[in-house]
């Protein structure tokens, strides 16, 4: 569970990396799990948007009790699982993400979401740590951002370089198994990683169920061999609908 200060850091910063700790078996079923899926799908072996629609087996983390408690804190209990991703970022690959809003790219209304973003590997600054800027979520407003085509970089759009100040910014450094909780409107982002060592990190993207998960609405995330937002399967995790709306009908 996440003490008082750790739960009063995430509402005034927009993250907090809390005292827990996946324990080593559960890292390597994960590791193991991850190269099953590059093995199907070369495609994904530096970034995953989807993986839950390729090996529902990543939902046994997802469901884990320790979690959900953290999450449940946070959010209310009344909780939704609708994605997971794997940023993988194998030893000298030079693909950034870029800084951005998480918001800007998912299809729920009202906006909100809670990120736990796990360390399969260690997450240092020479192989791209993820990187916050604390308290950018207080304004609860998308800024603006810019489409990007760039080849070297996991997502497409970019924070445009009015609405930040990157000297603002602190290393989020983590040890495997250590964790990080974020809010959907934090400015956060990640330089590529050009060290010996590769840097997997995995999300969970819960969302309180007051929102709604839009599968019909048109997004702005544009990549190439990505799976659609519309064919995003939603898990009821916790409690029940407190909107009455969401779909959780599996897809794909």
């Amino acid at each position: 569970m996440l003490t008082r200060s750790e739960i009063e850091q995430y509402h005034r910063e927009g993250f907090v990396t809390p005292d827990f700790r996946l324990e080593e078996t559960t890292l390597h079923e994960i590791r193991e799990a991850h190269v099953r899926l590059v093995d199907r799908h070369p495609e994904f072996r530096d970034y995953c948007s989807a993986v839950l629609a390729y090996d529902p087996w990543f939902l046994t983390v997802a469901r884990r009790s320790e979690i959900l408690d953290m999450v449940e804190q946070l959010i209310g209990g009344d909780i939704a699982l609708w994605n997971s991703s794997f940023f993988a970022k194998p030893a000298k690959v030079g693909t950034r993400t870029p800084w951005h809003q998480d918001g800007e790219y998912w299809p729920i209304e009202p906006l909100a979401t809670c990120t736990v973003w796990i360390a399969i590997d260690a997450s240092t600054r020479e192989n791209g740590c993820l990187r916050v800027i604390p308290g950018s979520h207080k304004t609860k407003r998308l800024a603006k951002h810019n489409r990007s085509d760039a080849a070297n970089i996991a997502l497409n759009l970019e924070l445009d370089e009015t609405e930040f100040d990157e000297s603002q910014a602190v290393d989020l450094i983590l040890q495997p198994g250590e964790v990080s909780l974020h809010d959907v409107y934090l400015h956060h982002g990640s330089e590529p990683n050009l060290s010996d060592h590769p840097r997997r990190g995995m999300t969970l993207r819960y969302m309180p169920t007051s929102s709604v998960y839009c599968h019909n609405n048109e997004t702005r995330f544009e990549r190439e061999g990505l799976l659609e937002m519309s064919n995003r399967t939603v898990y009821l995790m916790r409690g029940t609908d407190q909107s009455g709306r969401n779909d959780f009908r599996v897809r794909y």
